[in-house]
């Protein structure tokens, strides 16, 4: 970590005065709070608290059928949250022995390669907020309402998707959203460009955020951490590419890494991964011009819910929707683990089942908790200035807290 002033709670030399940094939404990005002992401007020690969410998603989950577990999946981070959706469908098809057809992975890579270029929209154009710089922040918010266009053809919701299905997809991807999907990753290159033209080597920006927080890969490494803040340290760990999930290893990308681990490496590692996914989502839409066009799900009607027009009008359908919904469908006593690589890092889902309708046990690894813990202590000896700017970099999404 960057050498700041080593600071003592206990040192009478110094007149220290209490701050709390939170849980005021525009301070930290969300409802945490952190009790800093501050000396002027500087942060002497601090205590990080959450808990003002008051969700407990996971006891929620252990009392829902499988189904019903998706809708908690997008409250965890609701800047990507199809990311959180399909790994937990994917987890549910990993228990069931599920084969999914090329097709739909390849939908999958292209809707939560989508949502990672939004979350890295909001983090980076909040960052340079967080230094004084406005317009990046309002060129690049309408890029992600182009997104949030696509999710709605898609499957009708922006923001907390509920998108796709134990299986697949709800419905097929009309024309529309296809050409949606090739207008922005034709258009996004150029917006990007033109952004990173305003940070990059903006001279006031680049002060404030080079050298700033920066940790070594050990000490990432030791606190657990993954994702593109461990990727700027130089640790080249990537989910997709180590543990490949929804053919992930049919396409050629490159994961961006970093060289010292600062707020400016972190906001270059965040750059480039959106030029990747929009070179992944551009492979995907060659590939699956190759496979079958009406393939949106997999052929597991034990899993798969029945289309609306047939639940209407027909009494064997009917019956079949309501127990997958309320979860009749039997599953094998197991236990077992799978992870994504969310926007913020490794994303996983511990599931330990007793044949039940509903998990027995049930586990989020959720990257932003993982990452957060390291703030407090980063902080230390920090300007205080400068710790806004190191929570917007580390991109602590609240909703991962307090699961």
């Amino acid at each position: 970590m960057q050498n700041h002033p080593v600071y003592f709670d206990n040192d009478p030399q110094i007149e220290q005065s209490t701050l709390n940094l939170g849980p005021t939404h525009p301070a930290t990005h969300g409802v945490f709070q952190n009790v800093l002992q501050m000396d002027g401007e500087r942060i002497v020690s601090g205590v990080s608290t959450i808990g003002y969410i008051h969700r407990a998603f996971e006891k929620i989950a252990e009392h829902r059928p499988f189904y019903q577990i998706t809708p908690l999946t997008d409250r965890l981070n609701y800047c990507s949250s199809p990311i959180n959706n399909m790994g937990w469908h994917m987890t549910v098809e990993k228990l069931a022995g599920i084969q999914m057809p090329k097709r739909v992975d390849y939908l999958r890579v292209i809707v939560m390669e989508l949502a990672r270029i939004t979350d890295h929209i909001v983090c980076n154009a909040i960052l340079g907020v967080d230094t004084g710089a406005l317009t990046g922040f309002t060129y690049m918010m309408q890029w992600r309402e182009h997104v949030y266009e696509i999710y709605e053809e898609i499957c009708g919701s922006r923001l907390t998707t509920n998108i796709g299905r134990i299986g697949g997809f709800e419905r097929n991807f009309n024309t529309i959203a296809f050409d949606k999907i090739r207008k922005f990753v034709r258009d996004y290159p150029k917006v990007l460009k033109e952004f990173e033209s305003l940070f990059n080597r903006n001279r006031i920006f680049v002060d404030r955020t080079r050298g700033v927080a920066a940790v070594t890969a050990e000490t990432a490494l030791s606190y657990s951490w993954t994702g593109p803040i461990l990727r700027a340290t130089g640790v080249d760990y990537d989910v997709r590419a180590m543990e490949p999930y929804s053919s992930y290893e049919d396409f050629d990308f490159e994961i961006p890494v970093g060289d010292n681990g600062d707020v400016y490496s972190r906001f270059l590692v965040r750059n480039e991964e959106m030029k990747q996914s929009v070179r992944i989502i551009e492979q995907a839409l060659k590939k699956i011009e190759n496979e079958p066009s009406d393939i949106f799900h997999a052929e597991v009607p034990e899993f798969f819910l029945p289309p609306k027009e047939e639940v209407y009008n027909n009494m064997e359908a009917l019956i079949y929707h309501f127990k997958i919904v309320m979860g009749e469908v039997p599953v094998l006593p197991t236990e077992l683990y799978h992870a994504v690589e969310g926007a913020n890092g490794e994303l996983g889902f511990y599931m330990v089942t007793d044949g039940g309708r509903s998990p027995y046990r049930l586990h989020f690894r959720r990257p932003s908790f993982i990452n957060y813990q390291m703030y407090a202590p980063m902080s230390q000896g920090m300007l205080l200035s400068d710790a806004i700017i190191n929570m917007s970099s580390l991109n602590v999404i609240a909703g991962e807290l307090d699961a």
